[in-house]
């Protein structure tokens, strides 16, 4: 009998944590300032570095000790062997990727600011189509205890979404799973999906646009976009962290900045996959985002994801 491939769910094993979004190559280049348009600057230094919000997250989780799996699409080619070369080494499984026929490897262009710890991307993200509620029909549902949307897709991931949802109505409350949706990019076609998760990730810049000044009047001015029973959190850079539970109380964490601020990239998915591990493990509202602080703060103060644990 062959070995389970590394990552690879075991008969009779924890259930794990899936995340379904985007994964592509960032390149990054560190530099001391950010440079001025039009000019001729040398790097600090510059990798490769699989990036990509639903991707960063099974990192993290990974991190953290959390048996977890990525879903999302990929074409054959070096940018991609590279990707699913350090899922492996992180131990996260990748037998739920899509691998389509046509279109490229999204890559972004990262700048890196040492001076401010700013991040600046360029992403290049048009022509490879993304996982599909026909490609979600393969996940066996049971292997898992929480899956995690990042906004993409939205009338395909409804359709993901609802067959969860289907499959916890036949289930026991121990069985059933947890469903979380990321709503980060403004765009309005994301929107209804908050209306879909248990626990809803809004980002500062979907609040801000919707006309919200701060994480607690977001909260408070979002509450009826969500189903009865959701959590809703909002992360607020240097201000922190807030939550409303079920209950329509506010919770908040302060933010915890590192002495020198490094780097910010994946700052937010490192947020927020310490949140989901928290909320899997049993841990309460107030906690669980404390928590997502600290790593995301323990985040901000080094190079990429390697030591926040």
């Amino acid at each position: 009998m062959a070995a389970a491939a590394p990552g690879a769910p075991q008969p009779g094993g924890e259930r794990r944590i899936l995340c379904v979004g985007l994964v592509c190559l960032d390149v990054i280049s560190v530099v001391e300032a950010y440079p001025r348009e039009d000019s001729d600057t040398r790097c600090v230094s510059q990798r490769w570095q699989r990036g990509g919000n639903a991707s960063n997250s099974c990192t993290v989780l990974a991190l953290l000790g959390a048996p977890c799996a990525f879903m999302g699409s990929l074409a054959p080619g070096h940018a991609a062997d590279f990707i699913t070369a350090d899922f492996r080494r992180r131990g996260v499984d990748v037998s739920h990727v899509a691998w389509q026929p046509r279109g490229d490897v999204p890559c972004a262009c990262c700048v890196v600011s040492t001076a401010s710890g700013s991040r600046t991307i360029v992403l290049y993200d048009t022509n490879l189509p993304d996982v599909t509620a026909r490609d979600f029909e393969r996940v066996d549902l049971s292997q898992y205890k929480w899956i995690h949307w990042e906004a993409r897709n939205a009338a395909e991931q409804a359709e993901m979404i609802g067959r969860v949802e289907r499959y916890n109505r036949a289930r026991p409350p121990a069985e059933r799973v947890r469903i979380s949706v990321e709503v980060e990019k403004p765009r309005e076609e994301l929107l209804p999906l908050m209306g879909l998760g248990h626990v809803v990730f809004v980002s500062k810049d979907v609040a801000q646009h919707l006309g919200f000044r701060s994480a607690p009047e977001a909260l408070r001015g979002l509450r009826s976009r969500v189903q009865p029973g959701a959590t809703l959190i909002c992360a607020w850079a240097e201000a922190g962290a807030d939550a409303m539970g079920p209950s329509g109380e506010l919770v908040h964490s302060d933010a915890f900045p590192p002495e020198t601020l490094v780097d910010t990239l994946g700052a937010g998915d490192t947020f927020n996959a310490a949140v989901i591990f928290a909320l899997s493990a049993g841990k309460s509202l107030p906690d669980a985002i404390n928590f997502g602080c600290r790593i995301a703060g323990k985040k901000c103060g080094i190079q990429g994801f390697d030591g926040i644990v």
